[in-house]
């Protein structure tokens, strides 16, 4: 070693254990073998010991980071979506005050009005998530025929998606519906 690496010591060595069982065991024995042959008695290790169960949590500790940054940011799509969603229906009542009022004074119930926007939002924010489900699914399968890694597609996860964004537009379209039955017709009918 001294003549080809120019070093005098062991860099690495690895050990295996009998069985997973006993790593922590083995870590403790390799560990006062080690400070006893560098002669460290009161000195911290000048040595580090790595052991596979270490590194599966190292790595799951991450995955669970990435999983949770992922996740965050889905939610605060959502949100904003939501919010997008509200808007467009609050425009949309805006703009047709005279065609409920019309509705309503021809004998359409606050009910009709509420379930007529309540259907719009959920159709709207339903093809935005057909929308995004077809990008997704186009670029997995994109990625998977260039041959990175192979793709699989759960399709309850992709009906629960698609419920999760008809859901998400009846629940920020229900005050715009609610705000669109509550107009008096005259009054909605003079708003031309």
């Amino acid at each position: 070693m001294r003549r080809l690496l120019n070093v005098a010591h062991v860099s690495r060595i690895f050990v295996q254990a009998r069985s997973s069982d006993l790593l922590v065991q083995a870590e403790d024995e390799i560990r006062q073998v080690l400070r006893k042959q560098h002669r460290l008695d009161d000195k911290p290790d000048d040595f580090t010991i790595q052991n596979q169960a270490t590194l599966l949590e190292t790595e799951r500790a991450a995955a669970e980071s990435l999983t949770l940054l992922i996740g965050s940011v889905a939610a605060i799509s959502l949100l904003v979506g939501g919010v997008g969603i509200l808007a467009v229906m609050l425009m949309s009542v805006r703009e047709r005050t005279p065609e409920i009022g019309l509705r309503r004074a021809v004998g359409a119930t606050r009910a009709d009005i509420r379930t007529q926007f309540l259907v719009e939002s959920g159709l709207l924010s339903g093809a935005g998530g057909l929308v995004g489900l077809a990008t997704g699914l186009a670029a997995a399968l994109i990625v998977a025929e260039l041959g990175y890694w192979s793709v699989v597609i759960s399709w309850p996860a992709v009906v629960a998606a698609m419920g999760f964004s008809v859901g998400l537009g009846v629940l920020f379209g229900s005050y715009p519906a609610h705000r669109a039955s509550r107009l008096d017709p005259i009054a909605a009918l003079r708003a031309e």
